[in-house]
């Protein structure tokens, strides 16, 4: 028994020892250091403690603020949109036609490309002032816009690459769809139901499991966004895409403040743990395990 034991642990010891390497040691050296004032650009600097003071920094910082409110305003659009979107795809691509596999595999693939630096380069040509974007409206004879340059036009860029990752979602809904049993269709249909009526009574009440699963994980990655606005806008203009991972990168990389980039690091730590907190205790209430709710699976 004792040597089974070692040999198991012995074959997960690779794992853990990452683990303990670049998650767990970060995760404790962030939290210390966002007490400090430690600076990145002095090799033989040390890290002094200063309390509470990069947090205090935080109350009066006005490009936080900023920050702060860009990140809130790109979730609070694109989760949901998503959601929605990748929802539609799915119910329409739950029906079964002949070569919807191929249909099927073709909508994900942007789930995998979309995420990546080539095509967030891509995205950046496509809507510069004389990308593909503007070349089609002009063919149309609408003016060409200046997408990366205007902030309402610049977050709409980044939002737009957002939602053209929809496949994982997309994914997990078409699973969801199909387990939901069809004998529950059939005997709505004998007793007249129309399927409006059915999508709101059977489907997306049987479908809230899921739904709560894709919610949570596109939270946490929209507050995790970085590569879009980093590679597309920079940021810009006018801080207007600055969302907050990309604040905490240049603190860190850029004006080498690791101190003040660690407590930022912990302030969106505490945010999505906020958000994941709230859903799951939201959850009891429109959460349907076959018959039950969250609260009495």
């Amino acid at each position: 028994m004792y040597e089974n034991r070692v040999t198991g642990y012995l074959y997960i010891a690779p794992f853990l020892l990452g683990l303990a390497t670049f998650t767990l040691f970060p995760f404790l050296a962030s939290f210390l250091l966002s007490f400090s004032d430690y600076q990145l650009q002095d090799p033989v600097a040390r890290a002094h403690f200063i309390g509470m003071e990069n947090y205090v920094q935080m109350a009066g910082d006005g490009t936080f603020h900023n920050s702060l409110g860009v990140t809130f305003l790109y979730v609070f659009v694109t989760v949901p949109l998503k959601l929605a979107f990748a929802l539609f795809i799915a119910f329409v691509l739950n029906f079964k036609l002949r070569g919807i596999s191929f249909f099927r595999t073709a909508y994900y693939v942007p789930s995998i490309l979309g995420g990546s630096v080539a095509i967030a380069v891509l995205w950046r040509y496509v809507f510069a002032g004389d990308g593909l974007i503007n070349q089609v409206m002009a063919a149309f004879g609408g003016e060409p816009l200046n997408w990366l340059g205007e902030p309402g036009y610049a977050l709409f860029t980044v939002v737009l690459l957002r939602l053209w990752q929809f496949g994982s979602a997309m994914v997990v809904f078409l699973a969801g769809l199909q387990n939901i049993p069809t004998d529950l269709y059939e005997a709505a249909t004998i007793d007249g139901a129309g399927k409006g009526r059915i999508f709101f009574t059977i489907t997306l009440p049987l479908l809230t499991p899921v739904i709560f699963f894709n919610f949570i994980m596109q939270i946490v990655q929209a507050f995790q966004e970085f590569n879009g606005p980093y590679i597309i806008t920079g940021g810009g203009p006018l801080k207007s895409t600055y969302l907050l991972p990309l604040m905490i990168y240049e603190e860190a990389f850029k004006y080498f403040n690791v101190g003040y980039a660690s407590a930022l690091s912990w302030v969106l730590f505490i945010i999505i743990a906020v958000f994941t907190l709230v859903a799951f205790a939201s959850a009891r209430y429109w959460v349907f395990y076959g018959n039950e709710r969250g609260d009495k699976e």
